[in-house]
């Protein structure tokens, strides 16, 4: 039997990938169903138990950590419909399991973290403290942006840089930081006076920011970070020229299928993948190689090596100062940004040799197709 640790966390995550994450679960059941029956059936299961995590050790005091992995059985589709109170109760019963298992704070994952108030009434009716984990999100998120306009070749400070989904909590935040490294920043969201709100707290840096609700015009950007709320995908191959970078933070994500088929020109990758410290037994495949995790679910790990058992991340506006705290404090015990990752693949350097050689041979032809 594993051993628990004075420092434990929980983290609630749900099915993304219907068919497939269902079945990495219950193989039976999740090849038997069909996506609309598992929809369905969702709404009746309570919070499912997934594993005990072992071995995250920090590399600042050596103390190890244990943790919890939970299952909220909504699919984002249930979560998005359902009224946000009957979606708490369900989080909060996954709140009472962590706290019975021993958890001293718990991360809401993927939907759970945006449903809603961004945690804050489900951080209230739990005796445990709640994060969202998007503090770390945010920090991760631009410096994996930093990271691949190096290695694409494109220079940061003149650079174009466009933010899908910069009205929402997460995409704010980026938003901002990114004002102060680049040239022009363009804001794209679905409601104007929501744009006009984080224009105004990007303003006065170093970017020229203009928004729009039409994501055509992200076409023109050299360096895109979209991370949107949407359930299905908001960026397709026509919306994106040669040589461009794509950090998708979104779960499930907003960059289509149809850009990793046809696009060979791009470097899309998902944002937020973290090398954890230790030897890390997660016991549980979530889709990700070994060692490694989501931001978000690494901010909820920091926290708790740290000895920060207290609200950290909620609510729908994070501030820059959090983010580059939390940075400072996982990198501290040893949390890194890890290799990219495009479409549950590892990006070799081969392969961005030949993205790099592309986006020259197609940028001498390439026109959009709108």
């Amino acid at each position: 039997m594993s051993t628990i640790h004075d420092d434990t966390f929980a983290f609630i995550f749900h099915p993304i990938n219907i068919k497939r994450d269902v079945i990495r679960k219950y193989p039976f059941w999740g090849r038997v169903f069909g996506e609309a029956q598992i929809n369905f059936l969702s709404r009746f299961f309570p919070p499912v138990y997934i594993s005990q995590i072992d071995g995250i050790t920090s590399q600042h005091h050596s103390r190890q950590l244990t943790g919890w992995f939970i299952a909220a059985p909504y699919t984002p589709q249930v979560m998005m419909s359902l009224p946000p109170r009957q979606v708490y109760n369900k989080i909060v019963d996954c709140g009472e399991m962590a706290m019975e298992l021993g958890a001293k704070i718990l991360g809401l994952g993927a939907y759970t973290s945006v449903v809603g108030d961004g945690g804050v009434t489900i951080a209230e009716r739990l005796e445990i403290p709640v994060t969202t984990g998007d503090s770390y999100t945010v920090y991760i998120a631009v410096q994996a942006v930093r990271e691949a306009a190096k290695i694409m070749d494109i220079p940061v400070p003149s650079a174009k840089t466009a933010v899908v989904g910069a009205t929402g909590a997460i995409g704010g935040a980026c938003a901002e930081m990114l004002a102060g490294e680049v040239a022009h920043l363009v804001l794209i969201g679905r409601r104007e006076e929501a744009l006009e709100v984080v224009e105004a707290r990007c303003s006065g840096g170093r970017a020229t920011v203009v928004t729009s609700t039409d994501v055509k015009d992200i076409y023109d950007a050299d360096l895109i970070l979209t991370v949107t709320s949407a359930t299905h995908a908001v960026i397709e191959p026509e919306h994106i020229k040669p040589g461009a970078v794509v950090c998708d933070v979104a779960r499930p994500r907003d960059v289509s299928q149809l850009v990793y088929e046809k696009r060979d020109d791009v470097l899309v990758f998902e944002g937020g993948m973290i090398d954890v410290p230790g030897d890390v037994q997660f016991n549980f495949d979530f889709g990700f190689p070994p060692g490694k995790a989501f931001a978000c679910m690494a901010e909820t790990m920091a926290l708790a090596l740290e000895g920060l058992y207290g609200d950290y991340t909620l609510g729908k506006h994070i501030t820059t100062e959090r983010c580059v705290q939390i940075g400072h404090i996982a990198e501290k015990h040893g949390f890194r940004l890890s290799g990219f990752r495009s479409f549950e693949k590892a990006v070799s350097e081969a392969h961005i040799d030949s993205i790099r050689e592309k986006a020259r041979e197609n940028r001498l032809v390439w026109a959009p197709e709108f």
